[in-house]
């Protein structure tokens, strides 16, 4: 399943780039983050929990940021165990291009899905994806914009 989304942040590109290795402002801005946790400078572990069409779990995972190339991109690689309700992991590729004083983020991302998230479909889970990316991305929109 391939996902890819843009977002214009009213943020300088070293402002966005600040905010996506900041563990507050992650955990404030991620839907259904109960734990977040710097396991080493580019890596994290996080509880998530989510509602996907029927199926509601709480997520174990980790992340980490690999590519590094400030404050231009990432690639974000991660991957969550739900238990009964399956696992996911995945990997995106983020570039932050610098407009006027605004910040353009660009993202392709593809993840894999197994157990009852895989039988759910791969419509349902894509669209829940994508809310869920434009979730996150409103709350870093409007947490930078308050700063």
């Amino acid at each position: 399943m391939d996902i890819t989304g843009e977002h214009r942040i009213a943020a300088s590109r070293e402002a966005v780039w600040a905010a996506l290795f900041d563990v507050e402002a992650l955990k404030a801005c991620i839907p259904g983050c109960k734990e977040l946790e710097r396991t080493s400078p580019t890596s994290f572990k996080a509880t998530v929990q989510l509602k996907v069409g029927p199926v509601s779990a709480t997520f174990a995972g980790t992340v980490e940021l690999q590519d590094i190339d400030a404050p231009q991109g990432c690639r974000i690689v991660g991957q969550g165990n739900g238990g009964v309700a399956g696992f996911a992991k995945g990997a995106s590729e983020v570039t932050l291009a610098a407009d006027g004083e605004e910040t353009v983020l660009s993202y392709v991302a593809r993840a894999e899905i197994g157990g009852k998230l895989a039988s759910l479909g791969g419509r349902l889970v894509q669209a829940t994806s994508r809310k869920l990316a434009d979730q996150f991305f409103s709350s870093l929109t409007e947490r930078l914009a308050a700063t």
